[in-house]
């Protein structure tokens, strides 16, 4: 049985005249625009597609023979009709599921297409992602004529382009064999895939014919407190606009610059802390200055003793919970100790301080022959075994130059 449900999409039947296949379209068409019923793409599209295969007579001639079928193998391999045209062009056109040959993922796309998003960098402090800020952002955007209102020209002078009848794509197509047609498609060089023509004298002055001109908008972003490196902040619709189609968004991604004291994670700061080996010893006080100016006073009491590369947390005082900025993470502080110099002290005043730190632990020093006392010395990086070793593998390389790279033996 023959296929005929593109002629059925028209309302018309096989031995329909070119012109009644237009005037059918036309009305359909005119009928289904989503401009005119936003709820009617897929119809639309579906009258678009039989449309561009019954108004074109290589195309018509290969459906009347061998139905949808035939039209996807003529095309299947050979730059006919691939389903991403399908998909772009004419969209789930036979039921959801997917579009002309049953191939999934064309359907569902409904009403105006989206434009691309725009995505601006934004440099900010920590301080400022502590305590919040509103930074303005200038940017470039196209907008819709206002004088045209997105025409182009004068109404009526935007004329269809005949090269490509509309579309916006040059098709051409090339018999292979019995039953196999390849098509292929390009941009219309002269519409430059817009589908219409206007003639120079009756372009818009203020577009010139483009449908849109550059407007400069301020944005004004407000950084929550709380927000994160890598966060985005979008602004839906502040996209470039086109004609018949929706703006797309304009999207901020916060990028923290580095601190010269904290770092930060998740909600957590650190910073680090040199003592002295008194106050690890003895207790200390110190001031530190935090993100929103306030003077941190940090005390430890003595008898608390500060250990090398311990870290101690001050609760509660580290970033600000994003959209919850009552609550806070904690500051974590890792503390460096300073040794004093060598022989700060007389002997008599190390005796005295001896007394006051825990007694050194006793050790047992055996006697005889064997027994040999020595001497701890400040170490010197040239007075090591590898250091002697790699100068006199250099004197070696001078002595017998030109000849290959040393192999060194793994030993088990």
């Amino acid at each position: 049985m023959a296929d005929t449900k593109l002629y059925d999409i028209l309302g018309v039947n096989k031995n329909s005249s070119e012109g009644e296949i237009k005037k059918a379209y036309y009305k359909l068409a005119k009928e289904y625009h989503p401009d005119k019923n936003p709820e009617a793409g897929e119809k639309f599209k579906e009258i678009s597609f039989a449309y561009e295969v019954l108004s074109n007579p290589e195309k018509k001639e290969t459906y009347d023979r061998f139905g949808l079928q035939g039209l996807k193998e003529g095309g299947g391999g050979s730059g006919g009709f691939p389903g991403d045209i399908f998909g772009d062009l004419f969209g789930g056109i036979f039921g959801g599921g997917g579009g002309p040959f049953g191939m999934g993922g064309m359907g569902g796309r409904r009403g105006r297409r989206r434009g691309e998003d725009t995505h601006h960098p934004l440099r900010v402090s920590l301080e400022d992602l502590y305590n919040g800020k509103t930074a303005k952002l200038q940017l470039s955007k196209t907008i819709i004529c206002s004088k045209c209102k997105g025409a182009g020209g004068k109404p009526g002078a935007m004329q269809k382009c005949r090269t490509c009848n509309g579309r916006g794509l040059k098709i051409t197509m090339r018999q292979l064999g019995p039953g196999m047609v390849q098509q292929m498609q390009s941009v219309c060089p002269d519409c430059h895939g817009e589908g219409e023509i206007i003639n120079e004298k009756d372009r818009c002055k203020e577009c010139k014919g483009k449908k849109v001109t550059n407007e400069t908008k301020i944005l004004e972003v407000h950084v929550d407190k709380g927000m994160k490196d890598g966060q985005r902040i979008t602004f839906r619709g502040e996209g470039d606009q086109l004609p018949d189609i929706e703006p797309g968004d304009v999207i901020i991604i916060l990028q923290q610059k580095e601190h010269e004291l904290f770092t930060r994670n998740d909600n957590d700061l650190y910073c680090t802390n040199n003592l002295s080996l008194t106050e690890a010893l003895c207790g200390f006080q110190f001031t530190l200055k935090h993100l929103d100016g306030r003077d941190l006073v940090i005390n430890s009491p003595p008898g608390v003793v500060v250990s090398p590369g311990s870290v101690r947390c001050v609760v509660g005082e580290g970033m600000p919970f994003y959209r919850n900025p009552f609550e806070k993470g904690n500051l974590l502080v890792r503390f460096d100790i300073t040794f004093p110099p060598e022989n700060f002290a007389p002997p008599e005043d190390l005796q005295k301080l001896e007394k006051l730190l825990p007694p050194r632990p006793k050790i047992e020093i055996p006697t005889g022959e064997d027994v040999e006392e020595v001497d701890l010395v400040e170490f010197d990086e040239s007075r090591s075994q590898g250091a002697r070793r790699e100068a006199y593998d250099d004197d070696d390389d001078d002595d017998h130059p030109g000849h290959g790279p040393r192999v060194q033996c793994a030993h088990q």
